[in-house]
């Protein structure tokens, strides 16, 4: 049994607290991750504000770590003490019908379990004073030490700095893999909301030859990062400003190839959708959306080509298809630095949430050591 320092959310709309709890060791097909660094993401308040329908109280949240391996359980072959891993809250068996298609990089062989925070076996490997404490997303980065499902564990190089490379396990992957997913050279392209996933699709159109990147959000101060990466128009999306829709349109002389939603609005979708060219023009969504929400749309849009498209970490599969990423990283064409606007023991967790809800971070790491 190993004590660790941890974040628990113990419900909703209660700000976290940080405490010592008892971490299990790995059982079957288990891993024990010390984790170095793990940023803080969106999605992690979906937990934080009741909104995200697997959390199950109290839990420990964070999906977007790096560590070392620390012990594995039995059965476990890919993976030795002391190796470098990106926790993966999308799995990869690598055996399942999901995964044997080579049409997706869903994998839900632990999904069941997961969504509703226990491990594979259907219990936890964590507790405080001898009362369970969840897992969040199969992965909950926001403790020292952390226990996850072999299948749900990247392997990465060593020359990597941990406290950079954990924004892999969501931001920077989901962006840039999006983008290099569906975006051709000489495409036009709209990225709605630049926050920790849109400035990755900034950076990411750009590696994929966009000749035209077009960001749209609420914060002006996001436009110099924006521009760094690769955006060639900023649009506001303020009250009072012009529609952002028609903007887009005025720019592109018709509307961009490829739209980006990474807001998690339904009346943003629609606009990503608007936006989008006929014939053959595509809306990405990738913002989590509220419960049960809903989206319209009229008919006669995709009648005339245009298509709208979900995107689940980037379309990335992580074991096998994070590491030619992190090889990008290291040649240079991705940059993680700019994007980290602020870094946080794991004391400060409640003031880098503050942040990101008041649009003033793109991306706080919290580290451990």
């Amino acid at each position: 049994m190993n004590n660790a320092s941890a974040a628990i959310c113990a419900g909703p709309d209660t700000p976290l607290e940080i405490a010592e709890i008892a971490v299990a060791p790995p059982q079957d097909g288990e891993v024990l991750v010390e984790i170095v660094a793990s940023g803080l993401c969106h999605t992690d308040l979906t937990a934080l504000d009741g909104e995200n329908a697997s959390a199950v109280y109290p839990l420990i949240p964070g999906h977007e770590g790096a560590g070392r391996v620390i012990e594995t359980g039995p059965g476990v072959k890919s993976l030795s003490e002391g190796d470098h891993v990106i926790p993966l809250y999308g799995p990869e068996c690598g055996s399942c019908s999901m995964c044997r298609s080579q049409r997706t990089n869903l994998c839900w062989t632990i999904k069941k379990t997961r969504d509703k925070g226990v491990m594979p076996n259907g219990t936890s490997r964590f507790s405080r004073g001898g009362q369970t404490v969840h897992h969040f997303m199969g992965t909950s980065t926001l403790s020292r030490y952390t226990v996850v499902p072999e299948i749900a564990l990247a392997k990465i190089r060593r020359d990597v700095p941990l406290d950079e490379i954990c924004l892999f396990g969501c931001g920077v992957t989901t962006g840039v893999g999006a983008a290099l997913q569906h975006i051709r050279p000489g495409d036009k392209v709209a990225v709605f909301g630049l926050g920790g996933i849109g400035i990755n699709i900034i950076q990411g159109a750009r590696i994929a030859g966009a000749s035209q990147i077009i960001g749209i959000d609420l914060t002006e101060t996001k436009e110099a990062l924006a521009t760094q990466y690769g955006m060639t128009h900023f649009v506001s999306a303020t009250a009072g400003s012009d529609n952002p829709v028609e903007v887009i349109r005025e720019l592109t002389s018709g509307g961009v190839d490829v739209a980006f939603e990474c807001t998690g609005l339904i009346s943003v979708m629609r606009q990503s959708f608007d936006c989008s060219v006929a014939g053959w023009g595509k809306s990405i969504l990738l913002g989590v959306e509220p419960p049960a929400a809903e989206m319209a749309f009229p008919p006669v849009g995709v009648r005339y080509g245009k298509s709208i498209h979900g995107s689940y970490f980037g379309g990335i599969k992580g074991r096998s298809g994070l590491g030619k990423l992190i090889d990008l990283f290291v040649d240079g064409e991705i940059d993680l630095s700019g994007q980290i606007s602020h870094q946080f023991p794991l004391s400060g967790v409640n003031e880098g949430f503050r942040l990101m809800r008041q649009g003033m971070s793109v991306r706080s790491i919290i580290r451990f050591e």
